[in-house]
């Protein structure tokens, strides 16, 4: 009886990585090992192993598979992305395997002199190399830059040149980003003003829709095969005065106008493929009172109206708090209340400690068991995880849902 052996292979984020192993003519070792599987006859030796691309379904049931598995306190932990202000590789280690998080950001707490000490902090991080966290970092270049080795072009300058500089000084800044052992760069700027007095001014990547679209879509274009990129701050910090990091900025903007000067550079992003965003404390008052990181109806028009169909990620959940504001003062309220609008991986900062990640888990399972938060929410939510998990390791072998022998 002949086998016939077939591997799905994920590449490490890029279609190109992917496409290149659909056949084992593609790569000498790849054809190697076809021709030296064992066999049940003479006649299955002739027969090679086809080494095809997973797909976007293959991938999604290969997730669903492993979240099935999970407890609720497991699927709940695979939705938090958590901190701990150190380099101390086993307090790191530990912090990680205590609750099994589904990632970890890196600040400039985490970051060593050089990247090779940097290489030994994220390596700590990886507790389950079959499923490993999404290692997160702010990498903008310029003013948000927690490489110092980074020295790439950034939006004080990019805004200003042809969109094929972002491309090259993205490609450049996410493979630092690689190198150091990190997966995931929330590096893009997709808010839009003109504005020089606005406080995300130097940060956004242009001045207009057009310019600023046609930016993001280089720098989206530029990671892509190295990093998994991040726009942000949806729905756009560009049109909302003020700071995040200690308010709640809020416009009137109308949604005509918002879908004219802010929505453009956004939906540019999530058509060239960027499989992450970040949803921004920021409130549009003709939409929703609250913040769009806490709001549901603006997920609902990221998904149905754009077309986004990756991670909704909080912006850290810490600034909430930091506002002062008494409705954000208990941070798993916070969380509780982000996963139920519609968001998938909670980002946690802002007075982080080695017990935060372990309370807001526990505070999920809790919402889950008060129906406060829908367990379908939280399992789809914790399957987007996974799946983007998946495809941010190195050539992950996933195995053949219709092999046949």
């Amino acid at each position: 009886m002949k086998l016939l052996a077939r591997v799905l292979v994920v590449g490490v984020l890029s279609s190109a990585i992917s496409g290149a192993l659909a056949s084992e003519e593609s790569d000498p070792d790849i054809a190697a090992a076809a021709a030296s599987m064992p066999s049940t006859d003479a006649s299955a030796a002739e027969e090679p192993v086809v080494v095809a691309p997973a797909g976007a379904g293959e991938v999604r049931l290969e997730a669903a598979r492993l979240v099935a598995a999970m407890t609720v306190r497991e699927r709940a932990a695979s939705v938090v992305m958590g901190h701990l202000p150190t380099t101390d590789t086993s307090l790191l280690r530990t912090y990680m395997a205590e609750e099994g998080i589904a990632g970890f950001i890196l600040m400039g707490a985490n970051i060593p002199a050089d990247e090779s000490a940097l290489r030994a902090v994220t390596g700590s991080l990886i507790v389950d190399p079959t499923l490993p966290p999404l290692l997160a970092i702010d990498q903008e270049g310029g003013d948000v830059s927690r490489l110092p080795w980074d020295d790439f072009a950034a939006a004080p300058t990019l805004k200003d040149a042809d969109p094929g500089a972002a491309a090259d000084a993205f490609a450049a800044r996410a493979s630092l980003v690689a190198r150091a052992g990190a997966s995931v760069n929330f590096g893009i700027v997709a808010d839009v003003t003109s504005d020089p007095g606005m406080f995300i001014y130097r940060r956004a990547l242009g001045t207009d829709p057009a310019a600023s679209a046609d930016r993001v879509v280089g720098a989206v274009q530029g990671e892509g095969g190295r990093v998994a990129s991040t726009l942000k701050h949806f729905p756009g910090h560009g049109a909302a005065p003020g700071d995040s990091h200690i308010g709640i900025p809020s416009t009137d903007m109308s949604m005509q106008e918002w879908s004219e000067t802010q929505a453009p550079p956004f939906v540019a992003g999530i058509d060239a493929g960027a499989p992450l965003l970040m949803f921004g404390h920021l409130s549009y008052t003709t939409v929703d009172d609250a913040p769009a990181s806490l709001s549901s109806e603006w997920h609902r028009i990221a998904r149905e109206e754009l077309g986004f169909d990756g991670v909704a990620v909080t912006d850290d959940l810490g600034m909430l708090q930091a506002t002062g504001l008494p409705e954000y003062a208990d941070p798993v309220a916070n969380g509780v209340a982000a996963l139920a609008a519609g968001n998938d991986l909670l980002l946690t900062v802002l007075y982080s400690d080695a017990g935060s990640a372990e309370r807001l888990v526990e505070g999920i399972v809790t919402a889950v068991e008060r129906g406060e938060v829908s367990l379908e929410r939280l399992t789809e939510a914790s399957e987007r995880v996974t799946a983007l998990r998946w495809v941010s390791a190195h050539t992950t072998l996933l195995p053949c849902a219709d092999c046949a022998q």
